[in-house]
């Protein structure tokens, strides 16, 4: 009687032993699909989350774009009306192209530039007396440098720097050349007056007398304009 117990006993026991590894296992089944799909659906809403992120990133990008764009496109307005709009909007956005570009010009700068050496005309076919062309005024061997940097085929001056975009990129990757060694007034008079000039110009505490007389005029009204544009929401 007592063996008999003692195997019931023992039967019990495993049957106990089994139905609660049973149970456990069942609720480690369920906790181990709820983590995964708790985890799935963590995944889902960081993945849609980061979306939403680049989205609006992508949407200031833009609208920071346009915005510049429209800029430019009213000071160009204001000062060259008869250019066609499909031509003002390309010229505009090179422009914003190239503040992106080069860290160290900005759009309202790159306007200011070309707003002083175009004498407020904006016109892509500008010349200088001293025979430099279009709207960054850029002399034809300074241009024909640049060009085999820049990746541009250098056929006549005037197919070149009368062109608009090629212009500005030329003139933008000079004068970003010039910021970048002589700081912004230096590089603004080096771009101007040479760069011979420019230095002996810093090296003697900006004093009067080193520049010519059109690069002392000129670097003040190219920072005019540059404040004028910064502060104008045009």
């Amino acid at each position: 009687m007592e063996k008999k117990q003692k195997l019931f006993l023992s039967k019990y026991k495993t049957l106990f032993l089994v139905t609660l590894v049973f149970v456990f296992s069942i609720s480690m089944l369920g906790f181990t699909a709820k983590y995964l799909y708790m985890t799935r659906y963590d995944r889902q809403i960081q993945t849609l989350e980061r979306s939403l992120m680049d989205l609006k990133a992508a949407m200031n990008i833009d609208a920071i774009r346009q915005f510049n764009i429209e800029k430019v496109m009213k000071i160009i307005d204001r000062q060259n009306k008869s250019m066609p709009s499909n031509l003002k909007y390309e010229i505009a956005n090179e422009i914003y192209n190239m503040s992106i570009k080069y860290s160290n010009l900005s759009v309202d700068l790159i306007s200011a530039v070309i707003s002083q050496e175009t004498g407020d005309t904006w016109d892509p076919g500008a010349t200088s007396k001293a025979g430099a062309l279009g709207l960054m005024q850029i002399m034809p061997t300074t241009g024909m440098f640049l060009a085999s940097y820049e990746g541009i085929n250098w056929t006549t001056p005037e197919d070149v720097l009368y062109n608009p975009i090629s212009n500005i990129r030329l003139g933008c990757r000079h004068l970003s050349a010039l910021i970048q060694t002589y700081g912004v007034e230096g590089g603004i008079a080096a771009y101007n007056g040479g760069e011979r000039k420019a230095a002996e110009w810093l090296a003697s505490n900006k004093a009067k007398g080193i520049l010519y007389k059109e690069t002392e005029n000129y670097v003040p009204a190219v920072l005019r304009y540059n404040n004028l544009y910064q502060k104008s929401q045009l």
